[in-house]
């Protein structure tokens, strides 16, 4: 019992280990010019990533459809001028924002920092939060983070759950895959 305590106590003093408040919730506004990326995402698992990641063919491949994926460019000047390289570096299935300089930083908005991963389950309630070393893509962190908001009722019930998970079942019958 002790040893388990010191664990949960341990954790909690990790960076994001002791904010379980700000996960199942949904995330705060944000906008890209006009746009805001989130309004359109409810429905399907949303990762936002503030980096370039394409683990979309690989996590397809095993029966995860309907994730959205999201990159949001960093708002400095230096990572503007990058721009047209992020986007030509990812698949043309991932959509890719450039914040304007003069717009809020949507990076502090999410709490955010470069290679963090925010993976958002289908009512676009934050279900994990993953920064460095977590996000790293040599681990299984980020891609297992996926698979639980994909297959898992980690915030509570979801409207869009049922639905979605009568497709897969439809698709699991017709093409015998399963994603969870």
């Amino acid at each position: 019992m002790w040893a388990g305590l010191g664990l949960v106590l341990a954790l909690s003093l990790l960076p994001g280990g002791g904010t379980e408040n700000q996960y199942c919730k949904e995330p705060p506004e944000w906008h890209i010019g006009d746009e805001n990326p989130m309004l359109g995402s409810r429905g399907s698992v949303t990762v936002v990533a503030l980096l370039q990641a394409n683990l979309r063919v690989k996590l397809e491949n095993e029966g995860l459809v309907n994730v959205s994926y999201i990159i949001v460019n960093h708002q400095g000047s230096y990572s503007q001028r990058k721009f047209h390289l992020l986007q030509e570096s990812v698949s043309e299935y991932i959509t890719v924002y450039q914040q304007d300089e003069q717009q809020d930083d949507v990076w502090t908005k999410l709490n955010g920092n470069k290679d963090d991963f925010l993976i958002y389950d289908r009512c676009g309630r934050l279900v994990y939060h993953l920064g460095l070393p977590y996000s790293f893509l040599s681990f299984d962190y980020v891609e297992e983070s996926i698979k639980t908001a994909y297959c898992e009722k980690k915030c509570g019930n979801c409207s869009y759950t049922v639905f979605s998970h009568f497709i897969l079942y439809v698709l699991e019958r017709k093409l015998d895959l399963t994603g969870c």
